[in-house]
């Protein structure tokens, strides 16, 4: 799994307002050329922390609170996940992003998935 990390709200809100089609134009040619290829399962953005909420189960019923739980500077703005034939590919891949001359991307490994057919 691979994720973009934005290191501050202000990175996002620095990016000029002119740029965004151009950038939103080239994670849209690498999501299409590695979901063509069979590696990108999918591309994901999320929403800013402020959006973010806890939910702990108390006395059986969902208990939600608004916000992430940790005051933090960074937070993960989107993720993809891939299947990819080795760790080496997905480095590749991984370095093929948008923006990876700019900012580092994590990549992550899965350590497994639950069965869907259970």
């Amino acid at each position: 799994m691979a994720g973009r990390k934005i290191s501050t709200l202000a990175v996002r809100d620095s990016f000029p307002a002119e740029a965004w089609p151009e950038a939103i134009a080239e994670q849209e040619a690498f999501n299409k050329k590695y979901r063509e290829s069979g590696e990108l399962l999918g591309a994901y953005g999320l929403a800013d922390t402020a959006n973010a909420q806890l939910v702990r189960r108390e006395a059986g019923v969902p208990a939600v609170t608004d916000g992430p739980y940790l005051e933090t500077k960074e937070y993960i703005a989107s993720f993809y996940m891939l299947d990819c034939d080795s760790p080496e590919r997905a480095q590749e891949i991984t370095a093929d992003m948008p923006f990876a001359d700019v900012e580092p991307v994590e990549l992550w490994p899965v350590l497994h998935e639950s069965a869907a057919d259970m």
